[in-house]
C-alpha cells in the first residue's frame, strides 16, 4: 500500500472572485479518522472557515495554474483525473496510455475570476445566459473538499459549495451543491446533489457543460434521432423548433442545439478513435456544440456533448434534486 498523503494545500473562505487573486494557499496537514474496509481514510482540520476534507491513498492536492489549488488521483488502471478547486471543474481525464479524453481551451486563464473554460464546468443555477451572469456561479466559486475515499484502488471524491455573499449577490436563496467523482478503469462517473436550505422555495436549470478532446469535423452523436430540438443556429435568442430526424449527429461547422427528453445514453465517436458512451440519470436533456470559427485556432481540436437540465427544477425546504453522469470508454 503507497504511502498516505502527508500535506495539503487549503485555501481561506471567500466571498467573491476578487478575493481569490489576494488569497495565499495554506498548508495544513491531515489526521488520521479511521482505518475501513475502504482502506485508509483521513480528515483535514479546519482552516480559516474552509474546512479542508479529506485525502486518501491516489489522491493529493497540489498548486496548479494560477497557483489555483488542484486535486490529482488516480485508479488502479493508471488512469489519472485532475480537479480544480475553483469552480469544481474536472480539467483532465487521462486513460493509463496518457490519452485526455478532456479538452481545455488554450485560451482559458487560471486566474480565479473568469470561470475555466473547458474540462467539465458546471452551469448553475442558470444554463446560459438569463438574470445572472451567463451559466450562473457555480463554475466562479472554490469549491470545498470534503471527502476522499478508495475502494479497490479506484478514488471517490466529494466536494461541496455553499451559499454565502457571492452567490446571495445573484441569487438570494441558501442552498448547497454536494458533487462526488468516482474514477475507474476507463470510467469516470459524478453525482451532483442539489439542496434547499433555505425556508423559501427555488427553482434553478443547470448543466455539466463537457468538453470532449475530438477532431470536430470527423465526431459524431448517436442516440438523438426522434428527440425536439432548439436550435440556436443562426438566431441564439430565439432558436427555432424541430424535431432530429438523423440516426448520426455531426458538427460540420457551427453547432449550437439543444436536445429535449434526450435518452439516458448517447455515443459519441471522438473522431480520433475512440468510442465514447455518456449515460445518465436525472439530467432530462442534451445540448451539442461546437464554436467552429468563432474559436477558429481550436474549434477543430473539440466537441461539446452536455448533459443539461433545460426546464426549471422546483424545490421546497428541504427538497433535494440528483442528476448523474457515467462517461465510460467503450472502444
Amino acid at each position: 500500500m503507497a504511502a498516505p498523503i502527508a500535506s495539503s494545500f487549503t485555501v481561506p473562505a471567500i466571498s467573491s472572485p476578487s478575493q481569490r487573486l489576494r488569497s495565499p494557499l495554506l498548508l495544513g496537514s491531515p489526521s488520521l479518522l479511521t482505518n475501513s474496509r475502504r482502506n485508509r481514510r483521513f480528515a483535514g482540520v479546519a482552516m480559516a472557515s474552509l474546512n479542508q476534507g479529506t485525502t486518501c491513498q491516489g489522491v493529493q492536492i497540489v498548486e496548479g495554474l494560477g497557483r489555483l489549488p488542484k486535486l490529482l488521483a488516480k485508479s488502479s488502471d493508471g488512469s489519472e483525473v485532475e480537479i480544480y478547486l475553483f469552480g469544481g471543474c474536472i480539467t483532465s481525464w487521462k486513460l493509463e496510455d496518457g490519452k485526455d479524453i478532456l479538452f481545455v481551451r488554450p485560451d482559458t486563464s487560471f486566474n480565479g475570476q473568469k470561470p475555466i473554460s473547458g474540462g467539465i464546468p458546471h452551469c448553475f443555477p442558470q444554463f446560459g445566459p438569463g438574470q445572472m451572469q451567463q451559466h450562473g456561479f457555480a463554475r466562479n466559486m472554490t469549491w470545498s473538499l470534503t471527502n476522499s475515499e478508495n475502494t479497490d484502488g479506484n478514488p471517490l471524491i466529494t466536494l461541496e459549495i455553499k451559499d454565502n455573499p457571492y452567490s446571495h449577490s445573484m441569487w438570494d436563496y441558501s442552498f448547497a451543491a454536494q458533487y462526488k467523482i468516482f474514477l475507474k478503469p476507463r470510467s469516470l462517473s459524478t453525482e451532483l446533489v442539489i439542496t434547499n436550505t433555505d425556508k423559501k422555495a427555488f427553482s434553478f436549470n443547470g448543466a455539466l457543460h463537457t468538453y470532449f478532446h475530438a477532431a470536430s469535423t470527423k465526431a459524431s452523436v448517436k442516440g438523438l434521432k426522434g428527440c425536439k430540438t432548439l436550435n440556436k443556429d443562426p438566431d441564439p435568442v430565439n432558436p427555432s423548433e424541430g424535431l432530429e430526424e438523423r440516426e448520426v449527429v455531426n458538427f460540420p461547422g457551427f453547432v449550437d442545439c439543444i436536445y429535449l427528453d434526450a435518452p439516458d445514453e448517447l455515443l459519441l465517436e471522438n473522431g480520433l478513435g475512440d468510442t465514447i458512451s455518456i449515460k445518465n440519470t436525472g439530467w432530462s436533456d442534451a445540448v451539442l456544440w461546437n464554436p467552429y470559427l468563432q474559436m477558429e485556432a481550436f474549434y477543430k481540436d473539440f466537441v461539446c456533448v452536455e448533459n443539461a437540465k433545460i426546464g426549471t427544477v422546483q424545490l421546497e425546504p428541504g427538497q433535494s434534486w440528483t442528476a448523474e453522469q457515467h462517461i465510460n470508454i467503450v472502444s
